[in-house]
């Protein structure tokens, strides 16, 4: 073979060499990230476990409530507690209009939640009730009165509305309130919000 047709060909294989090996490096930049990341950032979270061993009926609005909460920060992070262990926030069916400590609580502390049927029974939506309690143990006082838009309006928003996510400036508040992880974290108010009309 001529060397001419040497060096067409050892270039042309040194070009898709260096083009395989580009695609290669630039492949990983465009695909999402590692699952061991998102555990590391989720590792790096204020958890905080709750017990809801005492608010039958309530199980699949408190659950819907949590997942708002954990899709929507990601300074704190809500899992249920393992039966028989502490949990820092208690949740408990009560028949009065829901209430709650105001937070932000401490791992290690406790605060309460209490989830009223007598707001269920004027036709409030429960996992929106189940999710703005929780905003209270996480340190959001009433936006009363206020739109159904912001969660923490409660019952001023009407029984017509049931959105049960954080606007963002509930979020944004929640996420300074544990940016700093434990160390950071003023001790929870202590006062019960009750959240009667």
């Amino acid at each position: 073979m001529p060397l001419g047709t040497w060096l067409k060909a050892g270039t042309s294989a040194t070009a898709l060499v260096l083009a395989m090996a580009g695609a290669a490096t630039a492949a990983p930049a465009s695909s999402p990230a590692p699952a061991g990341e998102s555990s590391a950032a989720l590792a790096a979270a204020v958890t905080l476990r709750y017990d809801d061993s005492r608010a039958a009926g309530w199980e699949a609005s408190i659950a819907a409530g949590v997942a708002s909460w954990n899709a929507n920060v990601s300074n704190v992070h809500l899992v249920e507690a393992a039966p028989g262990t502490a949990a820092e926030i208690v949740i408990v069916a009560t028949t009065g209009w829901p209430q709650a400590t105001l937070g932000p609580v401490r791992p290690g502390r406790q605060v309460r939640v209490e989830l009223g049927s007598q707001a269920v029974d004027q036709g409030y939506n429960k996992t929106r009730i189940a999710a703005h309690e929780l905003g209270h143990s996480l340190g959001l006082p009433d936006t009363k009165p206020g739109p159904c838009s912001q969660l923490m309006s409660g019952s001023s928003a009407g029984t017509a509305c049931t959105n049960a996510t954080p606007n963002a400036t509930e979020r944004s508040r929640v996420q300074s309130a544990y940016a700093s992880g434990i160390a950071g974290l003023a001790p929870a108010d202590g006062r019960m919000l009750i959240d009667a009309p």
